[in-house]
């Protein structure tokens, strides 16, 4: 496949270092499942590197990551298959500080994506979150109540804080 395609134009940069990473690329083969028996849902905020943080890498864990880490519905669903058919046994639930998704009201994060596509944004939903902690509590409750997760799977739930690289334990 050529790099001078459409598919590819704008894109060279990422293009070499997917080369860079290929020439060592180590999972050829690799079944796909949980090494560590982890699965981690975050936010899809770029500080925060979910394996890393944890002392995990490549194949060790599941991670599921949306605007703010909250347990919706997809999230719920990949947690279900992760503790079944995928070797995972603990989940951490990990939102973060300083989060758009916190800091901004609904109405206030229609209008800035309203204001920046030029269009009408008031019928989207971005689920904000106007308290982590007691959204973190209900996601814990979703998990840990849900009939379809692996019994005896331990569920954590931590606020990870992007300015100290510290996981800190929400009690449920």
């Amino acid at each position: 496949m050529s790099d001078d395609t459409a598919a590819g134009k704008g894109f060279d940069d990422l293009l070499a270092a997917n080369r860079a990473y290929a020439d060592t690329f180590d999972l050829a083969g690799f079944d796909g499942i949980a090494r560590a028996g982890v699965a981690i849902v975050t936010c899809m905020d770029s500080r925060i590197d979910p394996l890393n943080l944890v002392g995990l890498k490549a194949g060790d864990a599941k991670i599921f990551r949306n605007p703010g880490g909250r347990v919706a519905s997809e999230a719920l669903e990949a947690l279900v298959l992760a503790t079944h058919l995928l070797n995972v046994d603990r989940i951490l639930i990990v939102p973060h500080t300083r989060c758009a998704m916190a800091l901004s009201t609904e109405a206030e994060l229609r209008e800035r994506v309203g204001s920046s596509a030029g269009k009408d944004a008031s019928w989207m939903s971005f689920h904000a979150i106007s308290d982590q902690e007691r959204a973190l509590r209900a996601d814990l409750a979703t998990v840990r109540s849900h009939p379809l997760i692996a019994e005896g799977t331990l569920v954590g739930g931590f606020i990870y804080d992007v300015d100290s690289g510290l996981l800190q334990p929400v009690d449920y």
